[in-house]
Parts: C-alpha cells; sequence; structure tokens
C-alpha cells in the first residue's frame, strides 16, 4: 500500500496507513467502514472470505505482488535436492495448493493432466521421484522452519516479514493472477471517485517504475505485462 500513497496524496487525498496483525479483521474493519480500502488478500480468499462472511466487498485491481518461493539453507539449487528430503508447505488448502505447483514446475513432482491447479493437494500427487516428505505448518511459522527442513516453501508476505530476499529462493511460483494481492473496497464505492483514483495510481507509469526500483521479485499481474 505504501508505493500507492504518493499518487494518492498527489491527488489531494490524506492517507493513514492502518497495520493489522491477522487476515481476519481487516476486512471486517471495510465492512464496518472502518478503513476506506485494503490491501493484503488474494482474490481466492477475498472471494471465500466474502463469501463465509456475508460481506459485500470487491477487488478492484491486481497489485504486484511478492510471490511464494522455495527457499533453503542448505542447498544452491533445485538440482541439489536429494531423495527422502523433507520440504515444509503452508497448510492451509490454498497456499499448500501453490506450493504444490512451485514443486510441480520444478520438476520435482508430478499430477495427473488437468488437475485445478487452486485446489492441488497431496492426494493428487501420481509422480514422486524423489520420495519427498511433506510437513504441513502454518504459513506464519514456515519462515523460522528454513534451515530446519530442507525445503521450505514460503509465502511472498511472510518472506519479506523476515527478511528473506526473493532473489535467493530456489525457485519463485509463476503466480496466477488469482493468487495476486488486490485492493479491495465496499461493493457500493466499486465506483466511487476514491475507487477510480486508486486505480489510475496503480495503472500510472509512476507505480510501475516504483516496483520496479524498490521491489525485486515481485510478480506483475498480466495487465502489467
Amino acid at each position: 500500500m505504501i508505493s500507492i500513497v504518493p499518487g494518492l496524496e498527489e491527488k489531494g487525498y490524506s492517507v493513514d496507513i492502518q497495520e493489522f496483525s491477522d487476515y481476519v479483521y481487516p476486512n471486517n474493519a471495510l465492512a464496518n467502514e472502518e478503513i476506506d480500502a485494503n490491501l493484503f488478500q488474494h482474490t481466492v480468499y477475498l472471494e471465500n472470505f466474502t463469501e463465509q462472511n456475508n460481506l459485500d466487498l470487491v477487488g478492484l485491481i491486481a497489485v504486484p505482488t511478492a510471490p511464494m518461493g522455495l527457499y533453503s539453507e542448505e542447498y544452491e539449487t533445485i538440482e541439489d535436492i536429494e531423495s527422502g528430503d523433507e520440504i515444509a508447505i503452508p497448510n492451509d488448502p490454498t497456499n499448500a495448493a501453490r506450493a504444490f505447483m512451485i514443486l510441480e514446475e520444478a520438476g520435482l513432482i508430478g499430477f495427473e493432466d488437468g488437475i485445478d491447479e487452486l485446489t492441488a493437494s497431496a492426494r493428487d500427487i501420481t509422480d514422486n521421484p524423489l520420495d519427498l516428505q511433506f510437513v504441513e505448518l502454518e504459513a506464519a511459522q514456515l519462515p523460522r522452519q528454513v534451515g530446519s527442513s530442507e525445503i521450505t516453501a514460503v509465502p511472498g508476505n511472510f518472506a519479506l516479514s523476515a527478511n528473506l530476499d526473493l532473489l535467493e529462493a530456489l525457485e519463485l511460483e509463476n503466480m496466477p493472477d488469482q493468487y495476486r494481492n488486490v485492493v479491495a473496497v465496499r461493493a457500493e464505492d466499486e465506483e466511487s471517485t476514491l475507487a477510480n483514483d486508486i486505480v489510475e495510481v496503480i495503472q500510472s507509469e509512476q507505480f510501475e517504475e516504483t516496483i520496479d526500483e524498490e521491489f525485486e521479485g515481485f510478480g506483475k499481474p498480466e495487465w502489467m505485462e
């Protein structure tokens, strides 16, 4: 959100950034009109959360997002991974599916053709030639697991919070847009002046230049390519 602030201030807004310690309250705060927009979640999470909690929130636009990566203190390349190695992955279904897709793209595991990449799980693995072992942990615990497991799949936001260098990951995910963070607002405000101004700032050349200069390793959404 910080990279959006200068553009909004140039448009005359006074921006107050509020930080939250969980993934639940930001959407409730938005629905309750305590804040006017939030930026912390991907589309899959937003859609599931709003449906389960009967909230009327919408995503405005996807933004460049830190990708999930495979981190290791033991190995320097994917090719170094050995038979029977332990891989720590997130224990929630959405992020676990992301981890499995990275492993598949790296050639470490295989799935049947046509697998839904948004729901892939360990049960769907049909090829595991190195007999890799998977341990599931809360996503917030994964940065601390780096070095304890041979390989750890860490979501980008937790990697950044733990000062992990995205560019030092053995592999970064080719992130689908459904997993990129989106700016969310109340549905009633989707066409508001504020919403339109947020989109305009994010689509500006200045915003993209800031991403390129200050946020190396962030994956860009399709609309920016």
